[in-house]
């Protein structure tokens, strides 16, 4: 799945928009008429849609009703059209908010920010190319599935939810293992190289999760 599909037939305002938001680290995808997005949007999902109302082949807010009737995925519509009716048509259609063109990027970016936090703060941990989906249990990297095993998963995760804190071997064993576990403590380190071989850069030089010797480690 995407994190945002941008449907926007503007194709510089969609390349602006596009790069802003990569650098924020989102997975994006641009559709420039209404095919091309639900085409995408049906193949791929998306976790949040930024849609234009004027579209070459069709109205935005048939995409938008479209979509709201199949799923809770976020609509931003972004439109120049500016007349009340239009906002109301689009809010009512289920659209989480309508912005006017021209918009601030910062104000943009923002708003976007906001509806990941409140939508998805819960149910995910992130941090640069790494996703975590607590709820699917699946780990992305650069948007990319990651086979893991069930432990790979909840190690990963707790040590991600504790970025920049040093958790000892033995904490780390007990909470993923359990106090009662017949594994070897050596079992921690065994699963600490599985998780740097799909996570790290250089696996052999790790620049994530990190090496705190004769204490534990720390994802960085």
């Amino acid at each position: 799945m995407i994190d945002i599909l941008i449907v926007e037939d503007n194709e510089e305002l969609a390349g602006v928009l596009c790069d802003f938001l990569r650098a924020e680290h989102y997975t994006v995808s641009v559709a420039r008429n209404a095919e091309k997005a639900l085409s995408l949007y049906q193949r791929y999902g998306a976790r949040l849609i930024v849609l234009d109302i004027m579209l070459p082949d069709g109205n935005g807010f048939a995409i938008c009703e479209k979509i709201r009737a199949e799923s809770n995925t976020p609509v931003l519509i972004v439109s120049a059209r500016t007349e009340k009716d239009d906002k109301l048509t689009g809010l009512n259609l289920g659209a989480d908010d309508y912005i006017e063109k021209p918009y601030d990027i910062d104000i943009m970016l923002a708003k976007i920010g906001g509806i990941f936090k409140r939508r998805y703060l819960l149910d995910e941990l992130v941090d640069d190319d790494i996703r975590i989906n607590k709820i699917n249990r699946v780990v992305y990297k650069n948007g990319i599935p990651v086979d893991m095993t069930a432990k790979e998963f909840e190690l990963l995760s707790l040590l991600l939810a504790n970025k920049g804190r040093t958790l000892s071997k033995e904490y780390l064993f007990h909470t993923i293992w359990g106090s009662g576990s017949f594994s070897e403590q050596q079992t921690l380190t065994v699963h600490i190289k599985w998780l740097r071989e799909k996570i790290e850069d250089d696996p052999r030089h790790p620049e994530r999760i990190v090496t705190v010797w004769g204490v534990g480690y720390r994802f960085v």
